[in-house]
């Protein structure tokens, strides 16, 4: 693997390109951001973030600069038409879907689940950012809607993630999820009284499965363990790595 940034390993077909930054991708921030922090709303001074995303777009040899989000841990999908696309904006949503070309998707995380797709013809993909908020309000179903494939057609990469053993969550978030489907049930481990690691990955990956989703590959990276990676949990001060997609 690249220590400046990370290729996902799936069966994309050819025109379709992702990458995941990492915190050895070239950029300018300062710790505790250090050194490519591309959040703008974690505390990153404004300039520095204004610089590596900018920078981002030579570094990876990207077509175009990314269409970034304000992420807000809901379900709403954008969809960056070229009449609706602003380079000073940050439409509110979690999720983007596009069949044009050469327009980067781009979601934002620190131990959140990134979700990539793409349709089996390369005609198009998505990015969601799947906190587990958003991953059970129904981020990735909402997504899935949002693309003319059918799900069956559609392929699915697990970004790197928080693990299940540095992920402990407390009777609210186990009650969330298995009040809404019983089988995420099997995703939690108890670890002490009141308390349960989550799988978070796991319960994705049910989901996707649930809808139809038959090809899901994941990084196996947990961000709180590896220091490559932005991890809240870590540090509540830190930065955010991207994860990006698009199509020729």
């Amino acid at each position: 693997m690249n220590a400046a940034w990370l290729a996902p390993q799936w069966q994309a077909p050819a025109n379709v390109h992702a990458c995941i930054t990492t915190r050895q991708t070239p950029g300018v921030s300062q710790p505790p951001f250090e050194q490519c922090n591309l959040g703008s709303r974690c505390g990153d001074a404004p300039e520095a973030v204004a610089h590596n995303r900018a920078s981002l777009v030579e570094t990876l040899k990207l077509p175009s600069a990314p269409v970034w989000l304000q992420q807000v841990h809901g379900t709403e999908v954008y969809g960056p038409e070229p009449a609706t696309r602003s380079n000073d904006r940050e439409p509110q949503a979690d999720a983007a879907v596009t069949r044009l070309p050469r327009v980067v998707l781009a979601i934002l995380t620190a131990d959140c689940l990134p979700v990539l797709f793409c349709s089996r013809d390369g005609s198009e993909v998505a990015a969601a950012h799947a906190g587990w908020r958003g991953l059970n309000a129904g981020v990735l179903e909402s997504t899935l809607a949002h693309m003319q494939a059918a799900p069956v057609d559609v392929l699915a990469w697990i970004g790197p993630a928080i693990g299940a053993g540095s992920y402990e969550v407390g009777k609210d978030v186990r009650d969330a999820f298995v009040d809404s489907d019983p089988h995420t049930a099997c995703a939690f481990s108890p670890s002490r009284p009141g308390h349960w690691h989550c799988d978070l990955t796991a319960i994705a990956r049910q989901r996707l499965l649930a809808v139809g989703v038959a090809s899901i590959s994941s990084a196996a990276v947990d961000t709180r363990s590896d220091p490559r990676f932005y991890s809240y949990r870590r540090a509540a001060v830190t930065g955010r790595f991207a994860s990006l997609i698009w199509r020729e």
